[in-house]
């Protein structure tokens, strides 16, 4: 998902746009395609960057990239706005928003919130509107 994100903000917005991925090879297909730069570490994608934007898979892919060794917010400035697109645990954004807290980031959450049985709350919520259109 945040492969299409970052090219509609590099092509359709206009943006300069610096990409970090694990995999190093989808880096290098996305510069190809969409121009704009490509860091080794998610700290050096978000040195010196205004907004910093994140989309992983899980909860510890976010603690790799945002906090590990070398993470993004090792490299962001006081001030830097770090979105997380990632749909993860509400302890993770707890986790997030205070150590952006201690390191004086901006933090927002732009995801939904996994919990125990949420798709199917989806799903019930989804069958309810669709049998609403039908009658």
């Amino acid at each position: 998902m945040g492969y299409p994100m970052a090219g509609h903000l590099k092509n359709k917005g206009g943006h300069d746009v610096t990409v970090y991925n694990r995999n190093a090879a989808k880096a290098d297909q996305w510069v190809k395609q969409f121009g704009g730069k490509k860091a080794a570490t998610p700290k050096e994608a978000a040195a010196g960057q205004d907004f910093v934007m994140m989309c992983v898979g899980n909860d510890n892919d976010v603690r790799e990239v945002a906090l590990g060794a070398n993470g993004a917010f090792d490299g962001m400035g006081k001030g830097t706005v770090f979105v997380d697109h990632t749909t993860a645990s509400a302890e993770i954004a707890r986790t997030l928003y205070a150590e952006a807290q201690e390191a004086r980031l901006r933090f927002c959450r732009c995801a939904g919130v996994r919990r125990p049985g949420r798709r199917r709350e989806r799903r019930a919520h989804g069958d309810v509107r669709r049998r609403r259109r039908s009658l």
